[in-house]
Parts: structure tokens; C-alpha cells; sequence
């Protein structure tokens, strides 16, 4: 009877384990990379998404495969419990598949809010961050550029373009547009903000006067300066009550990552929504510096951003091989080189981010540390989107060993894998035997 009432005892302790695990959930990813866990950048996403996410998954019955997505899709689960999957055999019920327009197997299409958005395999953490992002965005006004006078294109390919940002935009929900200031009787009202990227030849007044009241009448503007040459723009600089200060930052912090001493590392930012919990190191090549002075008559809140060089200077002479801090001439650091400005226009409030830097987002220089993310961050807000303002997921790296091309260095290698595949696995199965044998001898 004993025996009988532990077995009962033991088994209703096994169901209560088994519902006890069914109810709470406990997971650690103890990986290098945290592969099986978000980023604090798609975490913050589905923390500012309010209602459930439905996913339809159009997969094959394959067990493995269609678990590899409820795996992907885990991930998110676990940060927003609200996040459903369902799997549609697209084999199975045709009709479903061409409706929902799916192209591959394995195809996703993640609602949210009545938009919808596909996604198709392979999953990456990036990919699909993106896509909620996009369905987060209740709207989706264009971000208009200047072109035609030389100016870093949002679609260029080049090296000094802003093409590779201008994609990324678009995934992020945007849409760019190119109006001609020149044809169009104003700038459009309806676009999300104005991006003027370093223009190399003068804006003509007539564009120049239509930028000024796109302005006046509540316009966002985004505005990359690469020089003090405002090439026609003097006007737009007036009225924000903009000074830029002939030279160049020289960083000389630079050459401890192996970089030029025109390039300027920051890893010190402003008390703003833009650089809120932001932490990545970014760089500028080429910075200048930059500063603007709200009054009673523009109505301007003017904020610094982005301090660099802290242990460098402005040069403002001659740029060459030797160059040298002249206290007589030269500006120390830190130096602060973008701005955020904003005032109260109407219902809704006007903002305006200058950067004294356009290298930053260019082709050559956009992968680098954060500067991404403070990119994406500032058109954000200049969008109004503040509550997507945040980091970006990476795409999780794994880590490489490096072997030393020599022969010690191949020697070492093979007995370090080799030990630990064969040879320490023989040596504790051989331990064990004749540790089983003594005691079976005794």
C-alpha cells in the first residue's frame, strides 16, 4: 500500500510539473551571439505595438520546416504574447495562396492593425523588424528630396550618395519623392519632411524663396551641410537662425581605430528624443561645425545632438599631412556639429534636424557603428513617429576563430579540436573502465 500511494503521489507530481510548465515559461539563451533571443531594438518595436499580430505561414506539412518557422516566430512570442501563427498548406488549398498572392514556399503575411505586409524566407531578425515598423506607421508620407544641383541622391549609387539610406527608408514605410522646385508652385504640403543634401552648385532664388515658405507654412526639413558654402541657401540658414564656422574637425581619438584624423568618432549625444538611450559609437567624416540661436522671433527650440573630437579641435587653417593644434587660430573640443530644432506651428509642432556632416549617411560610410540607427532616429522624428524611435536590430555575427598560418599555429588547432572531439571523450570513457574495474576487482 505504501509503494501503491508513492506511485500516485509520484504521478500526480509529474502532471502537476507538466501543467505547472504548460502555464509558465522560463527560457535563457546561453549562446555566444544571443541567436535565439531579440535585440533590444525589435523589443522596443513590439513593446510600442497596442493589438495582436496575426501570421499566416504558407508551408509545406514538412514537421521540420514548419517548425523552424514557429521557432523564428517564438522569438517575437515571447516578447509580445499576442503574436498568432497559422499554417496554410498552400498544396492543399490553392485558391487561399493565390489570393493572399503568396510566391514561395514558406511565405509569411504578417497582419497588423488591417495592413498587411509579406515576408519570405529566409527569416532574418532584420527583415522582419523592418516589416512591423512599416506596419506600425499609421501613414506613409513621402520624404521629398532636392536634386539637380549636385546634392547627395536618396537613389544615387555612388559612393557620396545617400542611396543605400533612401532603401532603407522604404523598408522602414516611407516613400521618396523628387519634386522639381523649379515646375511645381510650392513645395508639397503632404510630404513627411524636405531632405536637402549638400548641394555642390547654387539653388536658384526661386527655389531658395519656395524652400523658405515650405518653412514658414510648418515644413520639416532635414539638412546636410558638408561645408560653409551654403550655395544659395543663405536665406534658409537666416531664418533658423543657422552659423556655421569655417573649418574642420580634426579628431585625433581617430587613430586608435585606425582611422584618419578628419574622421570624428562620437560617442556623446545630446538630451533629445533622437539620441534617447542611444549608446553606439557613430563617425563623420569631415565634420563641421554648426550652431543655431533660437529668438522670440523664429520661436526656435535649439538642441545640440552630436558633440565629437573632445580631445580634438576645429582646424580652421590649411588641411594637410602635418596637421597641428594652433591655440591662436584653431577652436578646441568638443565640437558640436548637429542640431535639432523645434516650435510650435498650429496643432501640430515644426521640427528641423542640420547636421554638419553628410558623409555620415553616404554609401561609403552608412554601415559603420550607429550611423544608421541616428539616421532612421532623425527622420523619425522629423516624421512624428517618436515611438519608433529606437535602435535597430543588427544582424547577429558569428564569432570566427583565427588559426595562425604557421605550423605551431596548425598543430595547436588540430589538437584543440581534435582533443576536444576524440581524444578527451577517449579519455574519460578509458578512466571509466578501469575505475569499474578496480571496483570489481575489489
Amino acid at each position: 500500500m505504501q509503494n501503491s500511494f508513492f506511485v500516485l503521489l509520484f504521478l500526480a507530481l509529474v502532471i502537476l510539473v507538466g501543467m505547472l510548465a504548460r502555464e509558465f515559461h522560463y527560457a535563457r539563451d546561453i549562446t555566444q551571439n544571443s541567436r535565439n533571443t531579440l535585440t533590444e531594438g525589435s523589443s522596443n518595436v513590439l513593446k510600442q505595438m497596442k493589438g495582436a499580430v496575426n501570421i499566416t505561414a504558407y508551408a509545406t506539412e514538412d514537421k521540420e520546416y514548419r517548425k523552424s518557422i514557429n521557432d523564428f516566430i517564438t522569438r517575437y512570442q515571447r516578447a509580445k504574447t499576442d503574436i498568432n501563427i497559422t499554417f496554410i498548406n498552400p498544396a492543399e488549398q490553392p485558391k487561399l495562396a493565390q489570393d493572399a498572392g503568396i510566391k514561395a514556399e514558406g511565405e509569411l503575411v504578417v497582419e497588423y492593425q488591417k495592413r498587411s505586409d509579406h515576408l519570405v524566407p529566409p527569416y532574418a531578425e532584420q527583415d522582419m523588424t523592418n516589416l512591423l515598423v512599416r506596419l506600425s506607421r499609421s501613414n506613409q508620407r513621402a520624404v521629398m528630396y532636392l536634386d539637380g544641383h549636385g546634392e547627395r541622391s536618396l537613389i544615387g549609387i555612388k559612393n557620396h550618395d545617400l542611396g543605400e539610406f533612401g532603401k532603407q527608408l522604404e523598408k522602414k514605410g516611407f516613400k521618396l519623392a523628387n519634386p522639381d522646385l523649379l515646375i511645381a508652385q510650392s513645395v508639397p504640403r503632404n510630404g513627411a519632411m524636405l531632405v536637402i543634401a549638400s548641394p555642390q552648385v547654387d539653388v536658384s532664388d526661386i527655389e531658395a524663396k519656395k524652400i523658405k515658405a515650405y518653412l514658414d507654412a510648418g515644413g520639416n526639413l532635414l539638412w546636410l551641410l558638408d561645408d560653409e558654402k551654403l550655395h544659395g541657401l543663405q536665406p534658409i540658414a537666416e531664418y533658423l537662425g543657422l552659423e556655421i564656422t569655417p573649418g574642420m574637425v580634426i579628431d585625433t581619438s581617430s587613430v586608435k581605430y585606425g582611422a584618419d584624423q578628419k574622421i570624428a568618432f562620437a560617442s556623446q549625444y545630446g538630451d533629445h528624443a533622437i539620441t534617447k538611450n542611444f549608446m553606439l559609437r557613430t563617425l563623420f567624416p569631415e565634420a563641421r561645425k554648426i550652431e543655431a540661436y533660437g529668438t522670440p522671433e523664429n520661436g526656435w527650440k535649439v538642441s545640440h545632438l552630436v558633440d565629437v573630437a573632445p580631445n580634438g579641435w576645429l582646424e580652421t587653417g590649411k588641411i594637410d599631412d602635418k596637421i597641428s593644434f594652433d591655440s591662436k587660430s584653431d577652436i578646441p573640443g568638443p565640437t558640436n556639429i548637429a542640431l535639432a530644432l523645434e516650435r510650435k506651428y498650429g496643432e501640430k509642432g515644426q521640427r528641423v534636424v542640420i547636421v554638419g556632416n553628410g558623409n555620415f549617411l553616404a554609401n561609403t560610410f552608412l554601415a559603420n557603428g550607429g550611423n544608421l540607427d541616428l539616421g532612421i532616429n532623425m527622420v523619425n522624428w522629423l516624421a512624428g513617429d517618436d515611438s519608433l524611435i529606437t535602435i535597430q536590430p543588427k544582424p547577429l555575427k558569428d564569432v570566427n576563430m583565427m588559426v595562425p598560418d604557421s605550423s605551431s599555429g596548425f598543430i595547436i588547432a588540430w589538437l584543440v579540436f581534435n582533443g576536444f572531439k576524440f581524444f578527451i571523450p577517449l579519455a574519460l570513457a578509458i578512466a571509466g573502465i578501469v575505475i569499474w574495474w578496480r571496483r570489481r576487482k575489489a
